[in-house]
């Protein structure tokens, strides 16, 4: 799917479009909010990451697996009303036109793409470059204003190839075939692309899981995640799993349901184990720098490809990234949003509602 650049000089200003709002992203020609931290009357949803969709808006646009999941999550009243947003196509609001393109940050996660009045916004939500077996890719789309997440915004983050890391976690197994390998992974993306890239390795023994992770697994499953063979951990079996990978939220892996384990080897997926001293702080003994979310490279080629003159930063580390636009020559201001970029914290709280004694 690609948007063409349009020749015509827009007649809109950026701020008669988008403004920064307390309750998020507002749109006043169409009354809509992107990704809204407050409950509002109409919401478009990015993905389905609990910083970014949340329950209680009385009507949702997202597309179809991010409305699923939404569901999941919250259950089926998660809101009074709800549209699927096809990728690709269009839906007019008012005056403004709208897009979802993938962002390739999680299953079903989308831009917003926001046009009126000659002028394009495009508003990333979360996204990353590197290819993901369990998502559609990220597609750049030409654009006036580009409003992108910073999380990984300073020099210092860099991500290796994820396959290369995944590579560590077997080869690991292979040396202590005795111990568990547990890693620790979000239920919402990562554990699901952990899952893939571990079986595109040739990896072909049952993969454990922790409860909170069984009803998103099984939902990836049913939209054609290649995921092998996975089982449920079951609490009397866990001295019997020595050799095995067990897959579990961060918050686990220093539980005493870690503990039960053979000799366990604990394992942590996330762009953060970049940092050496959070691994150690979390008692992490295998790091694997696997992140949904582009590092400092591709933030910066992403930002040429839109082609945008202005760039908006979101969450993160704003400061760098938008110090790097300006001094590029493009026109760059943090939004200051409150309530996006603790994707842990949200996911972890989500994660421990929807946990079942394993």
């Amino acid at each position: 799917m690609t948007l063409a650049r349009r020749n015509a000089p827009g007649t809109m200003r950026p701020s008669d479009l988008l403004i920064p709002t307390p309750a998020g992203l507002w749109c006043p020609p169409a009354d809509v909010y992107i990704d809204p931290v407050r409950p509002v009357a109409r919401a478009l949803i990015t993905h389905g990451h609990s910083d970014h969709a949340r329950a209680g808006h009385g009507a949702v646009l997202a597309t179809r697996e991010t409305l699923a999941i939404m569901a999941l999550r919250y259950g089926e009243g998660f809101t009074a009303q709800r549209q699927e947003a096809v990728p690709g196509e269009t839906v007019r609001i008012g005056e403004v036109e709208f897009t979802f393109v993938p962002a390739g940050h999680v299953l079903g996660s989308a831009q917003i793409v926001v046009e009126c009045g000659g002028l394009r916004i495009v508003a990333s939500g979360d996204y990353k470059r590197e290819r993901d077996p369990t998502c559609a890719g990220f597609e750049p789309v030409p654009c006036d204003i580009f409003i992108t997440e910073a999380t990984f915004g300073l020099p210092v983050f860099r991500h290796p190839p994820a396959h290369a890391e995944v590579g560590k976690l077997l080869e690991s197994v292979r040396l202590f075939p005795e111990r568990t390998h547990i890693v620790g992974a979000y239920s919402l993306g990562k554990a699901q692309r952990v899952m893939a890239l571990i079986r595109e390795a040739g990896y072909d023994r049952p993969l454990y899981l922790h409860g909170a992770m069984e009803k998103l697994t099984e939902f990836y499953i049913s939209e054609g995640a290649q995921l092998g063979e996975v089982r449920k951990v079951v609490a009397a079996e866990r001295k019997t799993l020595g050799g095995e990978i067990v897959i579990c939220p961060p918050s686990a892996i220093q539980d005493l349901w870690a503990r039960k384990f053979p000799d366990p080897v604990t394992s942590f997926a996330s762009g953060w184990m970049r940092i050496r001293a959070r691994a150690r702080q979390k008692g992490v003994e295998l790091p694997l720098i696997v992140s949904d979310h582009a590092d400092w490279d591709d933030l910066q080629a992403t930002i040429r490809e839109t082609g945008a003159g202005e760039i908006w930063v979101t969450h993160g580390e704003a400061d760098a990234l938008v110090h790097w636009c300006t001094s590029v020559g493009l026109r760059a201001r943090p939004l200051h949003l409150v309530g996006y970029g603790d994707e842990g914290e949200a996911e972890a709280a989500v994660e421990g509602a929807d946990a079942v004694p394993v």
